[in-house]
């Protein structure tokens, strides 16, 4: 549906106004049908988003089907507190976690703790960042939330996963945000367009990276161009009315 889009401009620096066809013969030549203002920076975001997925897994074209993310070594290594427990289940799925990005070794001399060497790649970006706006280090607390998540989900499902960890997802969708077209920022007709068409090749264009909506629906156009409208019926509507006056009455009667 969305690949039917037809630009028309750019509303307050903020939305863009577009046509999409949603008749069942999708028929380019008749034009689009539904009016929609699409919100640019959440378009931006969503698109940002998916790329930066695309981007932080590594190419290997000679392992057809095996998805590896991005990681990055820390030095040192990152010492995490655990329970007896949690090192149990993470020794078990150290190969699922490396190909997160995450390298974990276990110290004999110290079974309540594990060191990480190595981290998903767009960790150190987010920590790059932070330092660079003046903030505090932020890559342990990351990390400890993505061990805690990787513990929870094994606990509950054994590891079965079908999409990235939420952990990973929360930081790439504040990488796609900051970089994102803000509001107030003026864009061409052009522009728009290459936006729009960017956004119609996302798997999930209706929303941003946090799960906003990124388009808002205003009005079928062909229902507005019809001839004759429908007209409400005033007959029954005084019918309506009168039973309600009667009934008022009647309770007031017995009252």
């Amino acid at each position: 549906m969305i690949d039917s889009v037809q630009v028309l401009n750019q509303v307050d620096n903020k939305f863009i106004a577009c046509l999409i066809n949603t008749t069942a013969d999708e028929n380019e030549d008749t034009g689009g049908n539904l009016l929609v203002l699409v919100d640019q920076h959440a378009a931006h975001e969503r698109i940002r988003l998916e790329q930066l997925i695309t981007d932080s897994y590594e190419k290997q074209p000679e392992k057809l089907g095996k998805k590896k993310l991005l990681a990055s070594t820390v030095c040192p290594p990152l010492e995490i507190e655990i329970t007896e427990e949690q090192r149990r289940l993470l020794w078990c799925c150290q190969k699922s976690l490396e190909d997160l990005g995450l390298e974990l070794s276990f110290p004999e001399n110290n079974r309540s703790q594990i060191l990480i060497g190595k981290v998903p790649l767009c960790f150190v970006e987010k920590e790059a960042n932070e330092l660079r706006r003046g903030r505090q280090t932020v890559t342990k607390s990351i990390v400890q939330e993505f061990i805690r998540e990787e513990i929870e989900l094994l606990q509950s499902t054994g590891g079965a996963r079908g999409t990235l960890p939420l952990t990973i997802l929360k930081v790439l969708a504040s990488q796609a945000c900051h970089g994102a077209i803000k509001f107030n920022h003026s864009l061409t007709l052009e522009e728009s367009c290459h936006l729009m068409e960017a956004l119609s090749c996302c798997q999930l264009p209706f929303q941003c990276a946090h799960g906003r909506p990124s388009m808002l629906p205003l009005a079928d156009v062909d229902h507005l161009q019809q001839e004759s409208q429908p007209r409400p019926n005033l007959a029954k509507l005084k019918k309506m009315v009168k039973c309600w006056q009667l009934f008022g009455k009647e309770k007031d009667c017995c009252t």
